[in-house]
């Protein structure tokens, strides 16, 4: 009796069989190299124009926060955008970002199997997340009285959309990768998604504490105007 043919995908479940797969043309480090030097002119750019475009001088802290909205919305828009549009044709599709997303899957195949929540959640991310994050650069830059919310709505949006990703492939037993690679599972799955808690839980302290200053502000002048109607 011959050997069951070992599948010809790199994906999670083992099993899984996909027809229309097309192997990337391009290796790895190639479409890596490709995200992160996209990643960095977009960090570059939006770094040096804060400083002389800004209304009021800003800070290095609120100049990286800037670049990371910078980021977030190339990302949401760019990346997540071509996903939420082209999802049905990634496999066998060789255009630059289904590439990235085919080798991205390596980490949770979730993304080339059509998952229901995989395009509901990339499709909001997409196409609010994305938008809001270049208006909250606009805001911060033109001292917009909404940056701070802004900022905080984001936020919390995309900490919610991560609590859910995660947790939907902890209850799927974490079968749409290799348990414990280095790059697919440590590095694409667990990092790179846990940036997108980490950085907006700080945003979302800073927020609140901007708002509760203002708010502050606010009661304290309030006081001040019903003691001299006295």
């Amino acid at each position: 009796m011959a050997a069951s043919a070992s599948p010809l995908h790199p994906y999670w479940p083992r099993h899984l069989k996909l027809d229309n797969y097309v192997p990337n043309d391009y290796p790895t480090w190639h479409i890596l190299a490709g995200l992160f030097s996209a990643t960095g002119v977009v960090v570059g750019t939006t770094w040096l124009l804060s400083g002389p475009t800004a209304i009021v001088p800003l800070g290095i802290w609120r100049r990286l926060s800037l670049c990371w909205f910078a980021v977030c919305g190339f990302i949401h828009l760019v990346i997540e955008g071509w996903f939420s549009l082209y999802s049905k044709e990634l496999l066998g599709d060789q255009a630059f970002l289904s590439q990235l997303w085919k080798e991205y899957s390596k980490g949770d195949s979730r993304y080339i199997l059509n998952d229901n929540f995989m395009i509901c959640m990339e499709t909001i991310t997409a196409f609010l997340w994305g938008p809001l994050s270049i208006c909250a650069v606009v805001a911060f830059l033109r001292q917009h009285p909404a940056r701070f919310i802004l900022q905080l709505v984001i936020s919390v949006g995309q900490i919610y959309g991560d609590v859910l990703y995660f947790l939907t492939e902890y209850r799927d037993g974490f079968q749409h990768s290799e348990l414990g690679h280095p790059l697919y599972f440590w590095f694409y799955f667990v990092f790179l998604n846990a940036l997108w808690m980490l950085l907006p839980g700080i945003l979302v302290l800073d927020s609140v504490q901007q708002l509760m200053h203002a708010q502050s502000m606010v009661d304290v002048k309030a006081t001040k105007m019903k003691s001299k109607q006295k």
